[in-house]
């Protein structure tokens, strides 16, 4: 594991916090609701630097830790469509206006961020200090992909915890002052309409980060390795949600694919100490799993579509005739 010096961290990080900045100041300044062309701008944004930081990856560190990057990052890209399921889901429930889809996520994914360096850093500190912990995290994982491949992702709003707290102890805004985290009440700062979604939200990543991490820990265990590669997947995932969002009935098999993923990953911490799958393999074997999934969805669905379009040309047919 590589030993990166502190300027290594602090430029990383001040880059993150100037993108979020141009992001937000510069882009979004006023709220409004992305369209498919801008989100696709972005996701290509989002996608183009993360490769280019691992061709610099590639030319500081070398071959193995900028493979070890991309395969991270292929992980929690592929573990994160599964968020997008649940954000949908929940701006459903909560009734949430396109135009704020964009705001709750900024500010979900910035806590999302500080979130993983507390989860990055102990599964590291874990590891080093307990080398069984990596037994732990492995039958965690392969048990995990077993019941995600037999259960839905369950993001019911009304069964968070947090939110119930938070009802009990706070008294929502208005209907007049939806688009707001908080409102100012006299002397006091109230939440708003909004505020309730984006605990939910928070909470929601929180969750997926318990399996993403492990994952990508079963890749690397260097901090600098994992922590950029989760970033940069994360910093991509509100593009991807507003991309993907109308076109999420493509991935009707991703959700099996993503537990074998979690299964084979686990499986690899656990044979790690008798058998160390190259990083070459893992990659190789995940995007055959990956796109082993997405290819059927999208031929189903292309049959769907050419079904329909008989059915309209028969209706036509019979209208005309009749």
């Amino acid at each position: 594991m590589v030993d990166h010096a502190s300027w290594e961290w602090i430029s990383f990080n001040l880059f993150v916090i100037a993108m979020l900045a141009i992001d937000l100041g510069l882009f979004n300044r006023k709220a409004h609701e992305v369209h498919i062309k801008e989100a696709l701008i972005w996701s290509a944004v989002w996608i183009s630097l993360a490769l280019l930081f691992n061709v610099g990856v590639y030319f500081y560190f070398g071959s193995d830790p900028a493979l070890k990057f991309f395969t991270g990052y292929i992980i929690e890209k592929s573990l994160s469509v599964d968020n997008l399921f649940v954000f949908i889901m929940i701006f459903s429930y909560f009734k949430v206006k396109p135009i704020y889809h964009h705001k709750v996520l900024f500010w979900g994914i910035l806590g999302a961020l500080i979130m993983r360096i507390i989860f990055i850093s102990a599964g590291v500190v874990l590891i080093n200090k307990f080398h069984w912990i990596i037994y732990v995290f492995g039958a965690f994982l392969v048990i995990t992909g077993i019941r995600m491949a037999f259960h839905s992702v369950d993001a019911d709003p009304e069964k968070n915890l947090i939110l119930r707290l938070s009802r009990r102890f706070f008294h929502p805004a208005t209907a007049e002052e939806e688009g707001k985290f908080f409102v100012r009440r006299g002397w006091r700062l109230a939440p708003a309409t909004l505020f309730p979604v984006l605990i939910v939200v928070e909470v929601s990543d929180i969750i997926f980060a318990v399996d993403s991490i492990p994952a990508v820990l079963a890749i690397s265990t260097d901090p600098f390795i994992v922590y950029t590669s989760n970033v940069f997947a994360i910093l991509g995932l509100r593009a991807l949600y507003f991309a993907l969002a109308g076109i999420m009935k493509m991935f009707n098999y991703l959700h099996y694919g993503l537990s074998i993923i979690l299964v084979f990953v686990g499986v690899k911490m656990l044979i790690a100490d008798y058998y160390e799958i190259p990083v070459q393999a893992a990659l190789g074997v995940i995007a055959v799993i990956i796109l082993s999934c997405i290819l059927p969805s999208m031929i189903q669905e292309r049959k769907k579509k050419e079904a329909q379009d008989d059915s309209n040309d028969r209706a036509e047919e019979q209208k005309k005739e009749n």
